[in-house]
């Protein structure tokens, strides 16, 4: 679940992070009222959960409360990378004498919370990982004991910081971590991390990721969804109780189980093609959500062919041929469906299936072959 960067400065400011404070406004109007309230120059930064952007446009120095307004008249209602800026933060500038990066995110490798940092800041952590990987310094947290105070110091002289400067970062890395443990992130960063021109620390942009999963475990969080920023299909998909991931292919999957839905998009690649979303209806998948799957799914234009692969354990094939061909009612489908339907009651789904002239193969790996040949404009070989 992504935030705002003024979301995720708030929670920073919660653990003793010095962050960069501004206001946030959704009209030029406001944006003109918060600089002359923080005094000038300030820096306008469009709110929106996607990266680049600077190089888009979205941030933005202006001089008076008058090119603050012009600045967030610009930036409201552009698209960056697809999102749409509803809001903008207004800040106040800060002479920069130095940008470094830090974060911490999970190693899935290592088994561990690691805390990276880096003194090339204030550009893509991706793009220093790329060209300049030994620019990047790491400490690997213990899973009981944390991130130990000599950790984060032994970051801070990797960095080539003074020794005046040491302590102040490593305590602000021990405050990242503390924030990223407590609120069971998936990522927490700060990019840049700024030393001002006065030797003081100031994080100048807040980013965390919150761990879907652990939701249950802070109803709070809910409050800092911001449906605007969302994808519409992944919105309705959650409130059906569907778990739903839009991606870039060109075959539509409708899936019961994540396992399954991961191996189906491997399948997917292994025989050439490219999964238009991962969609996990659920073990129990009633047919109402069933149909609400394949609407969803094939509201993507992207689509050229739907797979539709269940394993009926808990769900009773019949159960889901009836959501299935209630969908196919309701919903024009243009593109080829292919469909793998085995376990409980698969002879019954299958005849129900077969009287609609549908037609539904046994193994996944035909399915998968089926659904490319299908997406690529061919015939399936045998």
């Amino acid at each position: 679940m992504n935030i705002h960067e003024y979301q995720a400065a708030e929670i920073f400011s919660r653990f003793g992070i010095p962050v960069n404070k501004g206001k946030v406004c959704a009209t030029p109007e406001e944006a003109r009222a918060a600089a002359d309230e923080l005094g000038v120059p300030v820096v306008i930064k469009a709110q929106v959960h996607v990266g680049g952007r600077g190089k888009a446009g979205g941030i933005r120095l202006a001089a008076n409360p008058g090119e603050a307004a012009q600045a967030a008249r610009q930036i409201l209602g552009m698209s960056i990378r697809g999102a749409t800026v509803h809001k903008v933060l207004v800040a106040p500038a800060v002479d920069i004498a130095h940008e470094y990066y830090l974060g911490v995110v999970l190693d899935r490798a290592r088994r561990r919370i690691t805390v990276m940092a880096s003194a090339a800041g204030g550009i893509d952590i991706e793009e220093v990982a790329r060209e300049t990987p030994e620019k990047i310094v790491r400490e690997h947290a213990d899973p009981l004991l944390g991130l130990h105070d000599y950790q984060a110091r032994r970051l801070g002289f990797a960095l080539g910081l003074e020794p005046a400067l040491v302590r102040p970062f490593a305590a602000i890395a021990r405050q990242l971590f503390a924030a990223y443990t407590a609120v069971d992130a998936s990522l927490a960063e700060i990019n840049p991390l700024a030393l001002t021109s006065g030797g003081t620390w100031l994080a100048l942009d807040s980013k965390v990721v919150l761990d879907d999963n652990a939701l249950f475990r802070h109803p709070e969080h809910e409050a800092l969804r911001d449906p605007e920023a969302e994808d519409p299909l992944e919105r309705e998909a959650r409130a059906a109780g569907i778990s739903f991931v839009r991606l870039d292919g060109t075959i539509g999957c409708v899936v019961n189980g994540a396992g399954l839905s991961m191996a189906t998009m491997d399948a997917v690649k292994l025989y050439g093609g490219s999964p238009a979303n991962f969609l996990d209806v659920g073990g129990g998948a009633s047919s109402q959500q069933v149909a609400t799957a394949l609407r969803l799914v094939l509201s993507d234009p992207n689509v050229r062919v739907v797979l539709i692969n269940i394993f009926g354990g808990i769900t009773r094939c019949d159960v889901v041929a009836e959501g299935l061909l209630e969908a196919l009612k309701t919903v024009e489908v243009r593109v080829p469906v292919v469909i793998r339907l085995v376990g409980t009651r698969q002879e019954e789904g299958r005849r129900m299936l077969a009287e609609a002239g549908l037609t539904v193969v046994d193994t996944m790996e035909e399915a998968a072959q089926r659904a490319v040949a299908a997406a690529q404009g061919r015939e399936a070989r045998a």
